[in-house]
C-alpha cells in the first residue's frame, strides 16, 4: 500500500487485513516515538484505537525484520506499517547498501509465508527534491526500497485522497 501523508493507506491496509484475518492479524508497528513528538504519538495512538482489540502488535522499533518472520507464525495476516519508518531508522544504522540487503533478505523469505503480509509505505516519489543531503538520501533509499517490495508484491495498490487504486 503507497500514499503519501494522510492518503488513507493504512486505514486501506487495515481493512485488507481484517478481511484476510479478522481477528487474528499480526500488526507489525515501526514507529519509534521520542518523549518530544507529540504529533507522532498522536498518529500512532489513533492507529492504536483504529485496531481490533484481538490483534497481535509487534513493535520492531527501529530493528531488523528477522523477529517479522518468526512471529508471522499462526496469524491469518500480517500488517506492517510501515516501511517509512523502518527505512528511516535503519538508514541511520546500517546505511544504504545494509538497508536494501536486509530488506531483500526479507522479502524473499516472506514469500514463504502461509499468511498474507501487506505492507505500508509512504510514495515520497512525486514531491519536489529535498533541499538537504539527507532528505535526498533518505528519498532515493525509500524509492528504491518501495521498488523492490512492490517487484516482490503480487497486488500494489496507490492510495490518493483516501482513494486506494490496484497498480498492479
Amino acid at each position: 500500500m503507497l500514499g503519501g501523508v494522510r492518503s488513507g493507506k493504512s486505514r486501506f491496509a487495515e481493512e485488507r487485513a481484517l478481511r484476510a484475518g479478522g481477528e487474528n492479524v499480526l500488526y507489525v508497528a515501526t514507529a519509534v516515538v521520542s518523549a518530544d513528538d507529540t504529533d507522532l504519538a498522536r498518529r500512532v495512538e489513533a492507529h492504536r484505537e483504529r485496531r481490533p482489540p484481538g490483534w497481535g502488535l509487534l513493535e520492531l522499533a527501529g530493528g531488523g525484520l528477522g523477529p517479522v518472520l518468526d512471529a508471522a507464525e499462526g496469524w491469518d495476516a500480517v500488517l506492517f506499517d510501515g516501511l517509512t519508518l523502518w527505512v528511516s531508522a535503519r538508514m541511520l544504522d546500517g546505511g544504504e547498501d545494509g538497508v536494501l540487503r536486509e530488506l531483500d533478505r526479507f522479502l524473499q523469505s516472506a514469500a514463504s509465508l502461509r499468511a498474507p503480509l501487506i505492507l505500508v509505505s509512504d510514495e515520497v516519489g512525486l514531491g519536489g527534491i529535498s533541499e538537504s543531503m539527507a532528505g535526498r538520501v533518505f528519498t532515493d533509499l525509500l524509492g528504491l526500497a518501495n521498488q523492490r517490495v512492490a517487484s516482490a508484491a503480487g497486488e500494489v495498490h496507490l492510495c490518493v485522497a483516501g482513494i486506494p487504486t490496484r497498480i498492479k
